[in-house]
């Protein structure tokens, strides 16, 4: 259950992402990204609005693995798509800001421990 609550979490995480890219970059993307100088929101809007729909894929797969009732089959799709999340999220704070790992990479760590543990 722990486990599936984290994924859950790291799931609406990235839903909220997807809409902060894809649909309110202009506006609360001005303050969320306040390392971004307000110029750029414009200019950007399509390149977030592409890494939005990359966090919704992420969101997609870790919600599928939720709905998935053999044991086994979603325990290796959330595995993936958690790793995902901590591969970008490392990435992510090694080359943009490390409040990035912390976000996005600790929460779906913690998720994946909860998993394997659960899984034991």
């Amino acid at each position: 259950l722990a486990a599936n609550i984290f994924i859950a979490i790291v799931a609406i995480e990235h839903l909220y992402i997807l809409w902060l890219e894809m649909f309110a970059w202009t506006t609360k993307g001005r303050k969320v990204f306040r390392s971004i100088p307000p110029d750029m929101f414009e200019k950007t809007k399509t390149m977030a609005a592409n890494q939005g729909l990359y966090n919704g894929f992420l969101a997609a797969g870790l919600t599928w693995s939720l709905l998935i009732r053999d044991t086994i089959w979603q325990y290796y799709v959330a595995a993936f798509f958690l790793s995902c999340v901590i591969i970008a999220g490392i990435y992510g704070g090694i080359s943009v800001h490390r409040s990035i790992f912390i976000k996005q990479a600790i929460p779906a760590v913690i998720a994946l421990i909860l998993l394997v543990i659960s899984h034991s």
